[in-house]
């Protein structure tokens, strides 16, 4: 794999803070691998044998009922981590959105690493924090938010994930993007139903707050309002 050092998202992975010679032999033990739009790289239920950054992309993550149902519980973008360390099983299913990049670790291997390298092993406990967090997050905009304000609070977060690239942390917000979700994937992250999801969208286009080229692009005329409407609740 090529040297973890020239890795697009380095200074935002979970492998940040690693000193030179533990990013070499971190890298010896990773590799490259793309995945096409639609394709599955972990599914629920199954042995956890890998870990990935995602350095480039789009996936989902998601769970399933005993008749086949699908839930959306996640969307992960790049620079984050997916996978199940110290674990055996994976809890759930990951699919891309989009053609996607990972950097792919073998799970044992990885867990080892982690082991033998504490900054690892911290970055891998606030991440898991982080995720803890935005779950709480997400229970608060399903629970109490309208179906507007649950909108406004998707594309406000999707505007400031896909306008993360490089290595840079803080590099703003996109005020255009093209959303990796279609109407139904849309509704079924937030809870509502295609019609609504689609109203919802026109009136926001209707009052002058964003603007649809198409189908998937999005385009933020007036990010304070689109702020005060996802804050509303």
């Amino acid at each position: 794999m090529q040297d973890c050092s020239q890795c697009i998202v380095r200074n935002r992975a979970i492998c940040a803070g690693l000193e030179t010679d533990e990013l070499e032999l971190l890298s010896r033990q990773g590799r490259k691998q793309k995945v096409s739009k639609g394709q599955t790289v972990f599914w629920e239920g199954d042995d956890a044998v890998v870990v990935a950054n995602v350095i480039a992309g789009v996936l989902k993550v998601s769970m399933s009922l005993a008749d086949g149902r699908e839930q959306i519980v996640g969307i992960v973008f790049a620079s984050d981590f997916i996978g199940r360390p110290f674990g055996q099983q994976s809890p759930y299913s990951v699919t891309a959105l989009t053609d996607a990049e990972l950097c792919i670790f073998s799970r044992s291997t990885f867990d080892g690493f982690a082991r033998q390298h504490p900054e690892l092993e911290h970055k891998l406990l606030r991440r898991t924090l982080d995720e803890l967090d935005r779950a709480h997050a997400w229970m608060l905009l399903l629970g109490k938010k309208s179906a507007t304000e649950r909108i406004a609070t998707l594309l406000l977060e999707m505007s400031v994930r896909l306008g993360e690239t490089g290595c840079t942390v803080d590099t703003g917000a996109l005020d255009a993007f093209e959303l990796p979700l279609d109407r139904q994937q849309i509704g079924d992250v937030l809870g509502l139903r295609i019609e609504t999801v689609s109203r919802q969208f026109s009136k926001l286009k209707a009052d002058g707050v964003i603007h649809l080229p198409d189908r998937r692009t999005v385009a933020i005329r007036d990010r304070a309002r689109l702020q005060d409407l996802s804050a509303a609740a």
